[in-house]
């Protein structure tokens, strides 16, 4: 099992560190931040395939065509962890040792949007204070690992379950 979570991990960990890596050099060199989001998640459900691989693979191949939904669930959040885990790190290096000032960018970018609103000065002031603060989690590595993990794992959650749902077969095979 151990084996199977970890070839899978890595290689799902791998496929969706190098995508971001990629498009998040990209998206800052080029200032095109537009679909990148959705390219990103997309990136993420095609790198966590490797969540279904792994548990037919151990179904099929380790427990004869058994398996149940609680043994599936294990080893989908197994290689959904190292993936994001990987993906966490791959970011951590990215931003802070080739991006330093992507933040500033990026809040700047926002404050941009907001201010093409026309919206009152209050509301205004209000959103920009509250984008501002949001400086200060990526401040601390604890904050920004965990802000980078809530991006991923959560798709890795959802692929696990569904795959285990779909998987799972408890009957002789």
């Amino acid at each position: 099992m151990q084996k199977i979570i970890l070839k899978n991990g890595l290689i799902a960990g791998l496929a969706v560190s190098i995508f971001m890596v990629c498009s998040m050099a990209y998206v800052y060199n080029s200032e095109h931040a537009e679909g990148s989001m959705l390219i990103g998640y997309v990136s993420m459900l095609a790198a966590f395939s490797f969540v279904f691989i792994g548990i037919k693979n151990y179904r099929d191949k380790v427990a004869d065509g058994k398996i149940t939904f609680f043994t599936a669930f294990k080893i989908g959040i197994a290689i959904s962890a190292i993936a994001s885990l990987m993906y966490v790190i791959a970011w951590g290096i990215e931003y802070h040792f080739f991006m330093p000032d992507f933040l500033d960018k990026y809040i700047l970018s926002e404050i941009e949007k907001l201010q093409k609103l026309n919206l009152p000065t209050a509301e205004l002031d209000a959103k920009i204070k509250e984008i501002e603060q949001s400086r200060g989690l990526y401040d601390n590595v604890f904050s920004f690992a965990g802000i980078t993990f809530a991006e991923i794992f959560p798709v890795g959650l959802l692929v696990t379950i569904i795959s285990s749902l779909i998987l799972k077969n408890n009957k002789s095979a």
